[in-house]
């Protein structure tokens, strides 16, 4: 049946067009923003998952910041009790040539002492950002350690864990104390004491020295991961959220020969009541 009051034509084109310009605008909103789900409404469920996952790969680039703070802290004293273990090896060699009867006893003891002053100065020189882990009070209020974050850890929907590694202060300034602990050296017999005195002292800075190596490479490794653990899950919510061009940019192509088909058989439809006077010529 025809109509002059009611196009049925005209309003299955209308709505056709109406569709079609809808899917364009959002693929021309996908092409210009590079996102399938740029809000919550394009997909609510994947939207929420990346938004929580952005929230913790802020919360990753923090933790990379404090590593990075972290372990130049511990490279720091790191490099201070290498070269601590240097001095007390020269320190040591003074010590043994001491042992014979026919040397000056009192210049040996004052280049000892002039290497006391080099370990205290090493010591007390060995801080980044307030922070020596040669020292007894690291930080100047009392901390034996020093705390770096290292880790952010979710477990299911609970809220996310921070995690820690501690470095713990090798305390130079009061395990070698030359000034203080070593026995003058004024013939032989003290400087075999001296001697016995100063590997114990070596040997404390040996394992100083190491235990902050040790610390320096656990800090960097986990540097490293949490470095490739935020690439992964930049990747993994680009994988949820970004759109594939190729396919945004064939589907434009495909919806603007739509819309100028939609937009003839709209013009077609709205021509039919004008069919209808033909009915009504003579």
């Amino acid at each position: 049946m025809s109509s002059i009051l009611t196009n049925n034509s005209a309003m299955v084109a209308l709505q056709t067009l109406k569709s079609v310009n809808n899917n364009l605008a959002k693929t021309q909103d996908m092409i210009s923003t590079g996102k399938a789900v740029g809000s919550a409404k394009d997909n609510s469920a994947i939207w929420a998952i990346s938004k929580v996952m952005d929230s913790d790969v802020r919360g990753f680039q923090a933790i990379s910041d404090s590593l990075s703070l972290g372990e130049s802290t511990v490279a720091v004293a790191s490099a201070a009790a290498e070269q601590v273990v240097e001095v007390m090896k020269e320190v040591k060699a003074l010590a043994i040539s001491a042992q014979s009867e026919n040397v000056d006893h009192a210049k040996i003891q004052s280049d000892i002492g002039e290497k006391n002053a080099q370990v205290a100065s090493i010591i007390s020189a060995a801080q980044f950002n307030g922070a020596n882990l040669l020292a007894t009070d690291v930080d100047g209020n009392g901390a034996t350690s020093l705390g770096v974050l290292a880790s952010l850890d979710r477990v299911g929907t609970g809220a996310p864990a921070a995690t820690s590694i501690t470095v713990a202060t090798v305390d130079f300034e009061a395990n070698i104390d030359l000034a203080t602990d070593l026995t003058a050296i004024t013939d032989t017999a003290t400087a075999t004491t001296a001697l016995g005195e100063i590997e114990t002292f070596l040997q404390t800075a040996i394992d100083g020295a190491a235990a902050l190596g040790a610390s320096a490479g656990r800090l960097e490794s986990q540097g490293d991961f949490i470095s490739k653990l935020t690439d992964s899950m930049v990747e993994g919510i680009g994988g949820l959220v970004d759109a594939d061009m190729e396919e945004a940019s064939a589907r434009l192509q495909a919806l603007q020969v739509q819309q100028q088909l939609a937009t003839q058989s709209l013009s077609i439809a709205n021509q039919a009541p004008q069919n209808i006077l033909a009915l009504f010529r003579g």
